[in-house]
């Protein structure tokens, strides 16, 4: 059975969400990341579900992945954090089906009246019409080219893109008007805009990143259930650098005391594989995520639950997370130092710090928008 609580006093369902917050059954959830589904923060009620006494719960059926279109009105989102080296993104879709426990977009889902758990990796939107959003915005006079990012919250190549290809129709108005762009993405999927991408990355106008979170199968399978394997993403790496597209990985996120110590190995790896330059965060846990990582890691990792929350708040101040520039992405302190010096020795034995990909803007070619003039030159 399912109850609505009603939250009295609050204009959002925060503290309530909490108290009422249960696991799902695992038959229901099989596959997927999150182990509950709490209400998100601004609803003005909480649902639960319990067993009324007649075994009801066994008769919900499995998680299914559902996908909406969104029509949404503007597709290039604009940004001004000094934590990051972009200021415009695109993100094609809402939700991610890869399931990813750590990720720090999950709460962001709360603004669609959804949960930050198991809503965000089943409740997905995609916006279909992206590229003649992106066309209309690149058309406009006013608009100056710089690297556009792809897969900044959510990823551009997870399962619905093989069917939706919106990530690819972005990616053709990107290549027609010589427009620069830069993807992280966890999925082999992106090797099948290789066309694409060599024809643009010949031009210096592209650049991708892979991001491996570890090397261990099992530990992967667990934190990112729907994502590739880690070889996957590291023969998708050499597949893009012998197609010629500059590529990196990023080892995202560090989780000290649970991967910390394989961050030489990524390197290693990724270095062999043909990547030439490389990035990390450490693990955030804002808003949902520090309770929905806490559920997963008491069940997936009971025996290092307690280190690696001590570790990642010792990063913090003591506390989950620190929302400061400068330090939410990175963490401060001895360990997070330590991190650090690990991570710029590992590059520079391997010789990972000495290119740069810096993409052309002096190629674009702003396209005409319906009912507009052709340009003369």
């Amino acid at each position: 059975m399912i109850e609505r609580l009603a939250i009295e006093g609050s204009p959002n369902g925060s503290v309530a969400a909490d108290e009422a917050t249960s696991l799902v059954a695992e038959e229901r959830r099989r596959g997927r990341g999150a182990l509950s589904n709490a209400t998100g923060r601004y609803e003005c009620e909480v649902r639960q579900e319990f067993d009324d006494g007649w075994q009801s719960l066994a008769d919900l059926e499995a998680l299914r992945t559902e996908v909406k279109d969104e029509p949404a009105r503007t597709i290039i989102t604009r940004n001004d954090s000094p934590d990051i080296s972009f200021d415009r993104s695109i993100n094609p879709y809402h939700g991610c089906e890869h399931g990813c426990i750590y990720c720090y977009a999950r709460p962001t889902h709360c603004y669609l009246g959804h949960s930050a758990g198991l809503d965000f990796e089943t409740k997905l939107y995609a916006k279909p019409d992206a590229a003649a959003l992106l066309e209309k915005e690149l058309a406009h006079p006013r608009y100056e080219p710089a690297t556009i990012a792809l897969g900044t919250n959510t990823d551009p190549y997870q399962p619905i893109e093989r069917q939706r290809r919106i990530t690819r129709s972005i990616l053709e108005v990107l290549e027609r008007t010589g427009h620069p762009v830069g993807i992280v993405t966890k999925s082999v999927l992106v090797v099948r805009d290789l066309d694409i991408l060599s024809r643009m990355a010949e031009r210096g106008l592209a650049k991708v990143a892979l991001s491996v979170t570890t090397l261990d199968r099992r530990l992967a399978r667990a934190m990112e259930p729907r994502a590739a394997a880690p070889e996957k993403r590291l023969d998708a790496v050499r597949r893009l650098a012998e197609a010629g597209v500059p590529t990196g990985v990023m080892v995202a996120p560090i989780v000290p005391g649970l991967n910390d110590w394989e961050i030489e190995r990524i390197l290693e790896a990724a270095d062999a594989a043909g990547a030439t330059r490389a990035g990390y965060v450490t693990l955030r846990l804002p808003l949902e995520i520090k309770d929905l990582f806490r559920e997963w890691l008491a069940t997936a990792c009971p025996d290092r639950a307690a280190r690696v929350l001590k570790l990642v708040q010792s990063m913090h101040g003591g506390r989950d997370y620190t929302s400061e520039f400068g330090i939410r992405q990175r963490g401060s302190g001895p360990y997070a130092v330590q991190i650090a010096a690990r991570f710029r020795l590992a590059l520079k034995r391997l010789g990972m710090d000495e290119e740069r990909h810096e993409l052309r803007t002096d190629l674009f070619r702003r396209p005409v928008a319906p009912g507009g003039q052709l340009q003369l030159f």
